[in-house]
């Protein structure tokens, strides 16, 4: 018998999240109207100017507290988690943690970033003083997934606050509670004025989100939605950061720490159910070693298991409609001469999916070109890494990447058209904080995390000022002939040399 789906259902103006591992109803929220969200946002612009002029320090402040309160009730936010997502605690602990360390790393460099920066005036402008800071966008409307509901939205959420934005949240519809949790919070720390608020809906909520005339859009989301979301906020030049799917390789060479290797693509592949934008779903390993890797993955993968008991070492797959794209994907790739080494399409249930690790699939299956977003991975023989780094890069996605090599690791990594790189460990990238975090292609455009991250959700603000009347007054209809002349022999001596 075929269990219920797991999904969202619409009662009325409310709608319920549902515990994907037993359709137990965890919550019932709001769907937030049109009105209800250009509401929010009218709120968040008088609160975004309160929050501004709280300053760096003052921000920064807040920021501590919320993180500390995220940190003294992480039991209970991995609670919430494990309720609306299915994952073990222990995966929704590792996550909020990344998280804390994002919003300390955020509040503590937003000045340095950010604050007033003196730039060279050059020779010819020697008169000027020339500055540049980032100035808060505004209003910024986060729309965040379900996968890891904690770690990447706060990426959006905790360098925009720390910016000086007051930010308007839309959590998936299947984790509206985690939302929730956060934003209550972060309210706790700042009860004066509603800098964070949330809002809760389907799609129609998100696209309502887009037009309610907020200062920038941060998505993360699937490919498809995406762009559906840039065309909508086209109409309006509201600017987007979007970070989308990815199809993510693992290089092994000849001389990789097979162990560590195997380690990491089983952890890469299978934790979080597969469903992990930066997840390993792709292997391509040196023929020297390839047949020796295949079985060290083999023999890890052999007691990872799905399930919900305590025992399980990920859990169920979240949206039910993604059971279906993983079936396929394996389907394609054993009809077209794959072999399942472990697993295969018996793997799949109703609820859960079993580690699959496929073997000689064809480049162009769906299981090599389309995002699968479960607990999959294809492993292929290459002659050398010059051919590993060819499969890699011809994907339309370009999210994140790993390679195992002891003497070229840095050399590869550099090959690679993706917006992130691990060696000899698996997704490092995103826990360091100061590093960005972004994707090409298909895999969406902007940063968030670091620095690039805070400047993400600034605006550039170019200071020019004369701090005494130059010699040489250039701009002016009353400068002399002699004057021009004199400006093309300086130019001739700074920049004609050969």
């Amino acid at each position: 018998m075929t269990a219920v789906q797991p999904k969202p259902t619409t009662v009325g103006e409310t709608f319920d999240s549902l515990s994907p591992a037993t359709d137990e109803v965890v919550g019932t929220y709001p769907i937030h109207t049109a009105e209800e969200v250009e509401a929010a946002v009218e709120r968040a612009r008088v609160a975004a100017e309160w929050w501004a002029g709280l300053g760096f320090a003052g921000r920064a402040e807040r920021l501590r507290g919320w993180k500390g309160v995220l940190t003294r009730r992480l039991p209970q936010l991995c609670q919430v988690v494990r309720d609306e997502t299915g994952k073990p605690i222990a995966d929704a602990q590792l996550e909020s943690i990344l998280a804390i360390e994002h919003i300390a790393w955020a509040g503590k460099h937003a000045r340095k970033v950010l604050g007033k920066q003196k730039r060279s005036a050059g020779l010819l402008m020697s008169n000027q003083a020339a500055t540049v800071e980032y100035q808060p966008l505004g209003v910024v409307g986060v729309i965040g997934p379900w996968n890891y509901p904690v770690f990447t939205p706060l990426g959006s959420i905790a360098y925009a606050l720390a910016a000086g934005n007051a930010v308007v949240f839309k959590p998936s519809e299947y984790t509206p509670g985690v939302g929730k949790w956060l934003v209550d919070a972060f309210a706790e720390i700042v009860p004066e004025q509603p800098v964070l608020q949330l809002v809760t809906g389907f799609g129609e909520t998100g696209a309502a989100l887009v037009r309610a005339g907020v200062d920038k859009i941060a998505f993360t989301g699937s490919t498809a939605t995406g762009k559906r979301i840039m065309a909508a906020a086209a109409e309006t030049l509201t600017p987007v950061v979007i970070e989308a799917g990815g199809k993510d390789p693992v290089l092994v060479d000849a001389d990789a720490d097979l162990d560590a290797a195997a380690d990491a693509t089983v952890w890469g592949a299978f934790s979080n159910s597969g469903q992990t934008c930066i997840g390993v779903e792709r292997v391509y390993v040196h023929e020297k070693v390839h047949d020796a890797f295949v079985a060290k993955v083999v023999e890890k993968s052999k007691d990872v298991r799905a399930g919900s008991d305590e025992a399980a070492q990920y859990g169920p797959v979240t949206m039910p409609s993604q059971l279906g794209v993983i079936k396929r994907h394996i389907q394609d790739a054993l009809a077209r001469g794959g072999k399942a080494v472990l697993g295969g399409e018996a793997a799949v249930g109703d609820r859960y999916a079993q580690p699959t690790v496929l073997v000689d699939v064809p480049e162009d299956s769906e299981a090599v070109t389309e995002e699968t977003f479960g607990p999959t991975v294809t492993i292929a023989k290459v002659r050398d890494m010059d051919e590993a780094v060819e499969h890699a890069n011809n994907t339309k996605y370009g999210l994140g990447s790993t390679v195992f090599s002891k003497a070229r690791g840095m050399e590869l990594a550099e090959k690679l058209r993706t917006g992130m790189t691990s060696i000899n460990a698996p997704l490092s990238f995103a826990g360091i904080a100061s590093l960005p975090f972004g994707g090409v292609g298909d895999s969406g455009f902007g940063r968030i995390h670091g620095p690039e991250g805070l400047r993400e959700f600034a605006r550039t603000k170019a200071i020019a000022r004369q701090r005494f009347t130059a010699p040489l007054t250039l701009t002016s209809f009353n400068r002399k002939d002699s004057t021009d002349a004199l400006v093309a022999k300086l130019v001739t001596i700074l920049h004609g040399k050969r």
